[in-house]
């Protein structure tokens, strides 16, 4: 039985169209309006104030890193990450392919240019024998990337003991793009912790809001501090403004900030929500021919972000676009997975390593409704709305 009882949109007489289900609907439950109001009553509003300093505090000792800058945006904080590496015009930085853009897009602002690595079928996470073997081939004649960006995809953690060794092994800066990924494990320990830098994200649709903004989390104090100088303007320590170098807006307000502390109170109940849709899911469509889940990988816990599933159109007699448009008929969200970056045209001229695992997740790929506010109710909606398409009740 559902911990969440049923609203009013879910009881719709049959007549009545009802109400749209959301991919990854935005779940606010706690005591996140008492710390934005304690902002407001205080007037604590600007990108400084106690919920700040607390919700860098709390986030940081949650994955298990020494310190936590509060930033617009996920993209803002990979920005931060690239430009404190080092990276800059001419280099080249690996990352995942199968992603959203704002992996690869920092890269482009640092005048950067991406080199794309196909996923694993085993985890849908970037091949770090792939990766290796570039690394090698790239030291034997002098040309190795400045960073490697491996992303966290649909909150389950990339295989990073290979990944960091072959990392380690020729000096090539790690950051980690765990922004589908908070509250995720990999062997007992959260993702972002694992190289220089790990970014998170809190858009309106992850495991946790704050309706925009993101985190960066490194064991590096200098690095911290390199973070906090550059997301506020780069001011320099004077009492008129004064600039060595140029930064950006980019550090988080108090006002945001006491939302995500009181989401982060919540993380392992949301997870368990979002898990629950995933089993959910997976044993409704058990007798569906050609419908196969995202696996979940043996080194750690998957937060089921999102519900991913593949279609295989000879076995199951549909395909994941007549699912999707069928889900959206019933006023349901459903998404493909993430097209390749290395199949976007703003990428056209870049290296691919792969291509093949993440160019067949995308074609067969499709999402589900997922949210940790979703009810009961309208997760049965979803799943009578898909085995109707197999002529299924």
């Amino acid at each position: 039985m559902s911990s969440i009882a049923p609203r009013p949109s879910d009881l719709v007489p049959p007549s009545a169209t009802p109400s749209r289900i959301w991919l990854s609907a935005p779940d606010l439950r706690g005591n996140e309006k008492k710390y934005s109001d304690e902002a407001f009553a205080t007037n604590w509003v600007a990108p400084i104030g106690p919920n700040i300093d607390a919700f860098e505090r709390e986030f940081a000792a949650c994955v298990g890193a020494r310190h936590a800058v509060a930033v617009a945006s996920g993209t803002a904080a990979l920005h931060l990450a690239l430009r404190i590496a080092g990276v800059g015009p001419g280099d080249e930085v690996v990352c995942s392919s199968l992603t959203f853009i704002a992996s690869a897009t920092p890269i482009l602002m640092q005048g950067a240019k991406p080199v794309f690595v196909d996923s694993d079928a085993a985890t849908w996470n970037m091949d770090a024998g792939l990766l290796a073997e570039f690394l090698e081939k790239r030291a034997g004649v002098g040309r190795l990337p400045k960073a490697v960006i491996p992303v966290h995809l649909y909150g389950q953690c990339a295989d990073m003991d290979p990944i960091r060794a072959a990392c380690a092994k020729h000096g090539v800066t790690l950051i980690e793009d765990a922004a589908e990924a908070l509250g995720a494990t990999y062997k007992g320990r959260a993702p972002g912790v694992f190289g220089k830098a790990g970014i998170f994200s809190f858009n309106g649709n992850k495991i946790i809001t704050t309706s925009s903004g993101g985190m960066l989390v490194t064991d590096d104090a200098d690095f911290a501090a390199q973070t906090r100088h550059l997301a506020t303007q780069a001011r320099d320590a004077a009492p008129h403004y004064q600039h060595s170098t140029w930064g950006y807006n980019y550090r988080m307000s108090n006002v945001l900030a006491g939302i995500g502390r009181g989401q982060l109170e919540q993380l392992e109940s949301k997870v368990a929500r979002r898990r629950a849709h995933f089993d959910a899911y997976k044993s409704a469509f058990a007798d569906l021919p050609g419908i196969d889940f995202m696996p979940e990988a043996t080194y750690g816990r998957c937060t089921r972000w999102l519900t991913c599933l593949t279609v295989d159109p000879k076995l199951a007699g549909t395909d994941r676009e007549k699912l999707r448009v069928a889900l959206d008929a019933s006023n349901i969200e459903s998404r493909p997975v993430w097209k390749p970056l290395h199949l976007q045209p703003v990428f056209a001229d870049c290296e691919m390593l792969g291509g093949a695992v993440s160019e067949k997740l995308f074609e067969n790929g499709l999402c589900l409704p997922s949210g940790s506010g979703m009810s009961d109710a309208e997760r049965d909606r979803v799943i009578a709305a898909f085995r109707a398409v197999f002529g299924k009740h």
